[in-house]
C-alpha cells in the first residue's frame, strides 16, 4: 500500500467527517486532540520520516504556533483565524533559521542541540517573554473560534475546523509525496552521501523539510488554542516532543500507521483511564512489544520508485 492511500479513502473521510456527531463532549474532545496531534506527528514525519532527520524538539514549533495565536488574540484582538499567517510563518521562519546553524551535525548531536532549543523555547515562555506569554500559568480566556462576526463555541466546530487543517496537511504531504522534492527528500533519508553524489543539494532539502514541518505544526497550534482557548508552557515540553518522535518511529513513518500511533499513544489512554497511572505502564510495555515485534513500524513506509541503490535499511530501523 502506497504511504498516503489513506487519503484517497472515501469511506475513511465519511468516517472522520462523521465522528463527532455520534460522541459526546468528553469523546469529542479527545477526537479533535486527535486530529491535532496527528497533524504535529505528520509534521514530524516530513523532518524525521521523509528527511531523516533526527529532530526531536518539534513540539517547540507546535507551542509557537500556539502563542503566536494567543498573544494576537489576547494582546491585540486578532480573531483566532486571521492569526493563522502567523502562526505558520513564523515557526516555518524561525525552523529555517535553527536548521542553517545545525544542519551540519548528525545523530544523536543533532538530536541533543534540537532537544535543547525546545528547553529553551519553554523557559522562555515560563519566564514571561516580552511580557506577554503568562508566564508559568499561561494565557487564558482567549476569544473562542469565530468566523465573519459568528462566534462557534461548540465543540463540534472545533472539530471540524481540526479536520480541514488535518486534509489540508494530508494534501501538502500527498503532494510532497510525489513532487521532486519529496524524491529528493527519501534520497536523503537513505543516503545522504549517494544523495549528494546524484547533484542533490542536502543542506538545501534539509532546510527546506524543516521549515516546512515547522509550519505545519504551528497550524497545529492554532487548533490547540481554539480547542482550549487558552496556552500554557507545560503543554509544549521536552516530553511532548518524545511522544511526537515516538510516533513516526513506531507508526513507521507512514500515514496510515502515524494515524495508529497516535491513537495508541493519545486516544487508548483515555480508554484505560480507569487504571490511572497504571495505564501508562501498560502503554510502555505495549511501545516495548510494537518495536520487537514490528522493527520497522506498525505500518511501515514503502519508497514507490527510488532507485534500487539507494535502498537500504535506515539507521534506526526505519
Amino acid at each position: 500500500m502506497k504511504n498516503l492511500n489513506v487519503f484517497g479513502y472515501p469511506l475513511f473521510i465519511v468516517f472522520m467527517a462523521a465522528l463527532p456527531l455520534g460522541l459526546d463532549a468528553r469523546w469529542q474532545e479527545v477526537a479533535i486532540s486527535f486530529l491535532v496531534f496527528s497533524v504535529v506527528a505528520l509534521s514530524q514525519d516530513i523532518v524525521l520520516g521523509k528527511c531523516g532527520i533526527f529532530n526531536m524538539g518539534q513540539a517547540l514549533f507546535f507551542g509557537m504556533g500556539a502563542y503566536c495565536t494567543a498573544i494576537l488574540n489576547n494582546e491585540y484582538g486578532w480573531s483566532l483565524l486571521s492569526t493563522i499567517p502567523v502562526a505558520i510563518l513564523i515557526p516555518a521562519l524561525f525552523g529555517i533559521l535553527l536548521a542553517g546553524p545545525i544542519m551540519h551535525l548528525r545523530g544523536d548531536y543533532l538530536l541533543v542541540t534540537t532537544i535543547g532549543f525546545n528547553i529553551v523555547f519553554v523557559q522562555a515562555v515560563q519566564n514571561n517573554l516580552g511580557g506577554v506569554t503568562g508566564g508559568p500559568n499561561g494565557i487564558f480566556g482567549l476569544d473562542s473560534l469565530s468566523l465573519f462576526g459568528h462566534e462557534f463555541t461548540d465543540q463540534v466546530a472545533v472539530y471540524y475546523f481540526a479536520f480541514a487543517v488535518m486534509l489540508l496537511t494530508l494534501w501538502i504531504m500527498r503532494n510532497l509525496e510525489h513532487s521532486k522534492a519529496g524524491r529528493a527528500l527519501h534520497y536523503l533519508r537513505l543516503d545522504p552521501l549517494a544523495a549528494e553524489s546524484i547533484g542533490i543539494n542536502t543542506r538545501l532539502y534539509k532546510i527546506f523539510a524543516f521549515g516546512l514541518g515547522a509550519g505545519i505544526a504551528g497550524l497545529a497550534g492554532t487548533v490547540f488554542v481554539a480547542q482550549f482557548t487558552a496556552v500554557s508552557p507545560e503543554g509544549f515540553g521536552f516530553m511532548q516532543s518524545v511522544l511526537f518522535f515516538s510516533i513516526v518511529i513506531v507508526g513507521g513513518s507512514s500515514v496510515p500507521g502515524i494515524f495508529l500511533g497516535v491513537f495508541v499513544m493519545f486516544v487508548l489512554p483515555e480508554v484505560f483511564s480507569p487504571l490511572a497511572t497504571w495505564r501508562y505502564f501498560i502503554f510502555g510495555f505495549a511501545m516495548i512489544a510494537a518495536m520487537i515485534l514490528r522493527p520497522r513500524g506498525i505500518w511501515p513506509a514503502k519508497f514507490g520508485n527510488i532507485p534500487k541503490f539507494l535502498i537500504k535499511e535506515s539507521n534506526h530501523g526505519g
